[in-house]
């Protein structure tokens, strides 16, 4: 593979992959970590101390936040210098994704901004419009929207109702509908909506709040995410160039999809921030709170709790850094000038669609696990909106829900899987047949324990190759419609994805082999490798018991047991060793 190559998506499905291809958030760059301290600067000085305000919908604050923001240029990271951007690399805005999220009603403003609002425009803008609208979204001169979801189709996009119709001039459509749930929808200057011409061809439009027509509904009361605006969107015969159709006619599930993909990775990265910012906050708790005469944090249970929570942060850090370094490689050469520039964005976007499907479920689950978690440590108090884990397990519901529920993407990884094996872009079928061979010794040399999780992770590709040969030549073409077991199967890739992509990180960190910080992530793979022989062999017996009973199934179980060899592992100790270096550095040790 050359140097400058990467993997294709899904390809650690059937394949090792290179340690030295693998980002790693200890290799960010000083420019990237600065700009990242700009955003916690910002968010802890500026934001933090008005949420109260925030979620008052107090008029022209959050806008007035996200414009400062743009001042500072951190609404500019990821959009090319031509248009007034830094062009900066997808591990840099990551990390300041991260960041954003101490508050994730103004993360998830920032984030509308500057990925599903900026990159439809970036992939299927003409250079008038990009030249029009980006420089002013990335300074935040302009405040952005995105408009895809009806009453009646949410994770169905293309059932939309709304309506475009060209009029008599031929100049102008003429927009009717109704869209849900628009975050920033209260302030925005520039909408991207989306509408089926004649009730047909689903097609993308930009519209400026100006537009005769256009009028928003009140604030909606939500769970959470309180100081975000989250608005309808109401069109009434708005009408709107012919100049302003964005993409081409009729093929609007494109830039539907396409940013889809980066929008879920995205909210994996802000699910990351967030669960850092929580553990930060149950930490000092169990370090203040005393019971019977010590600390709640010298408690074994407690342990385990922030053990826990930190070893699944690390987890998904391994996976979203991953894959952030791989796109720099495809995105960092594309000449963004050149005519062909959307095309190939596009396709940059699509290539991790698995990935991307992955990371956002396992992500927003253990964000979700994170929090909760927290709000126990803190006990009666944690129940209390007078401590800050009340407001952070309400603002992390929303996240298995949007960009897709984590249903849709468990269902996303399959469906892409065997397309991509049908398309022959993927030697899936190829790989299914190779995996009896026998399990190797490692070929690189490392420490018994980092040979450990790489023979384990062999054993989990091959169990899952076998798990999955088995559901297709049963269902064939049609295992997608088992949602079932579909979803079973996206489960056994994401500990697979998650465990190779930890083992990687240690790989490429070898050097630091002797310092506490390495010591304790050695542990966390361990343990999350542990728990992923579970979770692959629990999800594999729950598959093939769907696909028969007697002796064909004792005979694939048979096959099963051949394959998988759990470690023996002590994760009480483990998890121990893990969560006193939590405890020593205040919350998520490893930055």
């Amino acid at each position: 593979m050359a140097e400058n190559s990467v993997p294709k998506g899904g390809a650690f499905l059937i394949e090792e992959a290179a340690p030295e291809q693998c980002f790693v958030p200890e290799e960010q760059s000083a420019e990237a970590r600065l700009m990242a301290k700009t955003m916690e600067d910002f968010v802890r000085k500026e934001v933090l101390p008005v949420v109260d305000r925030l979620e008052a919908h107090e008029e022209g604050l959050m806008r007035s936040l996200v414009q400062q923001a743009g001042k500072l240029g951190l609404l500019a990271a990821g959009v090319p210098d031509i248009y007034d951007g830094f062009n900066m690399p997808k591990t840099a805005m990551t990390l300041l994704t991260e960041k954003a999220y101490a508050d994730p009603s103004f993360a998830i403003s920032v984030g509308v901004q500057t990925g599903i609002s900026m990159l439809p425009l970036l992939f299927f803008g003409t250079p008038e419009q990009k030249q029009k609208y980006l420089p002013q979204l990335a300074s935040g001169e302009k405040i952005g929207a995105y408009c895809l979801s009806e009453a009646n189709s949410g994770s169905d996009a293309l059932a939309a109702q709304a309506k475009a119709t060209l009029a008599p001039d031929g100049k102008r459509y003429l927009l009717n509908g109704t869209k849900m749930w628009i975050t920033n929808g209260g302030f925005a200057d520039l909408y991207t909506v989306f509408a089926k011409i004649d009730g047909e061809q689903f097609t993308a439009f930009l519209v400026e709040r100006d537009t005769p027509g256009l009028s928003l509904g009140k604030e909606e009361h939500k769970l959470g995410l309180r100081g975000s605006s989250t608005r309808r969107v109401i069109l009434e015969n708005a009408p709107v160039p012919v100049e302003n159709v964005l993409g081409e006619i009729g093929k609007g599930h494109q830039p539907a999809l396409y940013s889809l993909n980066i929008g879920r990775f995205n909210i994996g990265a802000g699910a990351l921030g967030a669960s850092k910012e929580a553990l930060r906050i149950a930490t000092q708790y169990a370090r203040q709170r005393v019971q019977f005469k010590q600390p709640i944090a010298h408690f074994g249970m407690i342990q385990y709790k922030l053990a826990e929570m930190a070893l699944r942060i690390f987890v998904l850090e391994s996976m979203i850094y991953r894959i952030a370094g791989y796109w720099d490689r495809i995105f960092g050469q594309i000449d963004a000038s050149a005519p062909d520039a959307g095309t190939k964005y596009r396709a940059a976007s699509e290539e991790y669609a698995v990935e991307c499907a992955i990371i956002k479920f396992f992500g927003t689950e253990a964000l979700d696990y994170v929090v909760d978690e927290g709000l126990q440590i803190h006990g009666g108090y944690g129940y209390s909106e007078e401590f800050p884990m009340a407001r952070a397990y309400r603002d992390a519901r929303i996240n298995r829900i949007f960009e897709g529920t984590n249903e849709i993407n468990r269902l996303t990884v399959m469906d892409q899987l065997l397309r991509r094996a049908q398309r022959g872009r993927l030697p899936l079928s190829e790989a299914i047949a190779a995996q009896h061979s026998s399990v190797t010794n490692p070929a690189a040399k490392g420490s018994r324990d980092l040979e450990e999780i790489e023979i384990g992770g062999r054993q989990l590709r091959r169990a899952i190759l076998y798990t999955i040969g088995q559901a297709w030549e049963a269902f064939g073409e049609k295992l997608p419609e088992q949602q079932e077991v579909s979803a079973a199967l996206a489960d056994m890739a994401a500990a697979l994805f998650g465990l190779e992509s930890a083992y990687l990180r240690l790989r490429k960190l070898e050097a630091s082999s002797a310092s506490e910080s390495y010591a304790a992530m050695l542990a966390a793979a361990r343990v999350y490798g542990s728990d992923a022989y579970d979770q692959v062999d629990r999800s594999a017996r729950y598959v093939l018991a769907a696909l028969g009973t007697g002796d064909a199934l004792s005979s694939r179980l048979d096959t099963l047991s051949g394959l998988l060899s759990p470690p023996a592992v002590d994760t009480v100790a483990l998890r121990r060793q893990i969560a006193a270096l939590v405890i020593e550095r205040d919350g998520y040790p490893w930055g």
